[in-house]
């Protein structure tokens, strides 16, 4: 967890058993658990609390054979942080900062490989953690390529760095608990699910190994998760590729999301850009939602296809007695684009610093159904 990571109980326990709570923390990272930490804040009651969360997300990490050739030091060892050290500072500002990983990361005793059927390094995943992302997003098309020893070898490695996942699971205890994690005493619960699997067939008797879109689960997913969770956060593998704008499919789905208690909705898949909007539920409430965040690594170009961002959202909660507000405000979309030469020297750029032209285009397509300084009270 990146220095800006801060967890609050409303009831101080003490400095010891905090420090019990952390170090099982970070033993294992996917379990639920309300973990106290003693702060220099000022005092306030048990039944007044204010508190605020920045969270940030990136889309499509999808390690095509030029990237990870580009990363190889020497034979087995792979060194990705240097695509990524130009933006580090804007993934690492944030409290909590999110990513898809879109290729699994079996390691290369499975043997590398890319386009269709994906195997990246386990360096990818030590890239991401080291710029700051705390939670990687694991259901996508792609999950299943190489099999259950991929997933397996994946999440052994994730658990291994101390960094979250959502989406695809080791066994049926795994994927039955829920991903709730207190940020400065706010309660984030993450969901991920994708379409499909690349007409890979999920094995019958291990339905755990990647989360697909089914209505009925993810409303059941949602109810139990609500019950948990301050603000729920799903990212969705959905969509056509290379498209600008959702399908109808994809606002229904973001529709139905919003109606069972989804706040803040994530798109993959694409591999472009889509806008982002408020999305207002049966009961009034509302939901932001990022249809696409395109691809953040990979070795795709041309028509949008190498230009990504970094999604931001304000997160305040407030507690006076009985009475709970959750406000989310501001979101942003910071553009990025991934530029080399020819198939070496990869790396991630902010776009306003490359071409400020296209940036203004991208900002203008992001936010085209925002309105200005909108904001919502969720709770």
């Amino acid at each position: 967890m990146k220095k800006y990571f801060a967890i609050i109980s409303i009831f101080l326990i003490g400095s010891i058993l905090s420090f019990i709570a952390f170090q099982k923390s970070v033993n294992n990272p996917n379990q639920i658990k309300i973990q106290s930490h003693s702060l220099k804040t000022k005092a306030m009651s048990f039944k007044e609390f204010n508190s605020s969360v920045s969270i940030s997300a990136i889309g499509d990490v999808l390690i095509h054979h030029p990237v990870y050739e580009d990363a190889k030091i020497k034979d087995g060892v792979y060194d990705f942080k240097p695509m990524i050290k130009n933006v580090k500072n804007l993934l690492s500002d944030a409290d909590f900062t999110m990513a898809n990983q879109e290729s699994m990361i079996g390691g290369t005793e499975l043997g590398l490989s890319s386009y269709p059927s994906f195997n990246s390094p386990f360096e990818v995943a030590d890239a991401l953690h080291d710029a700051g992302v705390d939670l990687v997003s694991i259901a996508n098309n792609h999950t299943l390529d190489r099999g259950e020893a991929a997933i397996l070898n994946a999440i052994s490695h994730y658990q291994n760095i101390g960094m979250y996942y959502v989406g695809s699971y080791k066994n049926r205890e795994d994927a039955n608990t829920l991903r709730v994690i207190n940020v400065n005493g706010i309660k984030l619960g993450f969901l991920s699910y994708t379409y499909g699997t690349n007409g890979i067939p999920v094995p019958k008797d291990k339905p755990y190994l990647v989360n697909l879109i089914d209505r009925q689960k993810i409303k059941e997913d949602l109810q139990r998760l609500k019950h948990e969770a301050d603000v729920i956060i799903v990212n969705m593998h959905w969509g056509i590729e290379y498209q600008p704008y959702p399908t109808e499919e994809q606002k229904q789905l973001a529709k139905f999301l919003t109606n069972h208690g989804a706040h803040v909705i994530i798109g993959h898949h694409p591999h472009v850009l889509q806008p982002m909007e408020w999305v207002e539920g049966e009961n009034g409430q509302k939901s932001i939602v990022i249809y696409s965040l395109g691809n953040f690594l990979s070795a795709q170009k041309g028509n949008g296809k190498d230009i990504g961002g970094i999604f931001t959202l304000q997160i305040e909660k407030k507690m006076n007695g009985d009475s709970k507000n959750l406000t989310l405000r501001n979101p942003q979309i910071i553009p990025t684009i991934v530029l080399s030469h020819g198939s070496r020297n990869y790396q991630i750029q902010v776009l306003k610093d490359i071409n400020e032209k296209k940036y203004d285009e991208v900002i203008k397509h992001m936010e085209q159904w925002l309105q200005t300084n909108e904001e919502t009270i969720v709770q």
